[in-house]
């Protein structure tokens, strides 16, 4: 077999410009009621169906944050996915897992805990804890087939 021969390593072509976009996903088991205090029983009958019921009821959810930003030069990270994960864990699935979303996790105290107010609700916890890249979206899957999203606030 002839010898191999030495060959020069051409560098990489270079990445292209812009932000990238990096989701880490995480879930939790909660129950809730939605229920409007101002309202009578009847229009929150109405309006809400089953998930009025004054005894609760759960669901599996599963919450997918999205940042936005430029990888670090030496890292190679937007956020490091493993940090992103501590952090969603420690504000959204350690206070809301196994727990009743209307009695039991304060930041929710007063909050009719639809899957749209609970993605503007965690927007809120999670917003000013990144250190690296910028929220760029917060998903919330109620079931399978149903999530809300928020994208942040309007530009002023």
């Amino acid at each position: 077999m002839p010898p191999l021969k030495a060959t020069r390593r051409r560098p990489a072509p270079p990445l292209p410009a812009g932000p990238v976009y990096v989701t880490r996903q995480v879930q939790f088991n909660s129950a809730h009621r939605l229920h409007n205090p101002a309202k009578s029983a009847a229009w929150n009958r109405r309006h809400y169906g089953l998930c009025a019921n004054p005894l609760w009821h759960g669901h599996n959810y599963v919450l997918e944050v999205t940042l936005r930003g430029y990888p670090d030069p030496d890292t190679g990270f937007v956020m490091d996915l493993g940090e992103l994960k501590l952090l969603l864990h420690r504000v959204i699935v350690d206070v809301c897992d196994h727990r009743n979303l209307n009695e039991q996790v304060a930041f929710l105290r007063g909050v009719n805990p639809t899957t749209e107010n609970l993605v503007l609700a965690f927007w809120r916890q999670i917003e000013p804890l990144l250190g690296r890249g910028r929220l760029f979206r917060v998903r919330l899957y109620e079931t399978p087939r149903n999530y809300a999203e928020y994208l942040g606030p309007e530009p002023t």
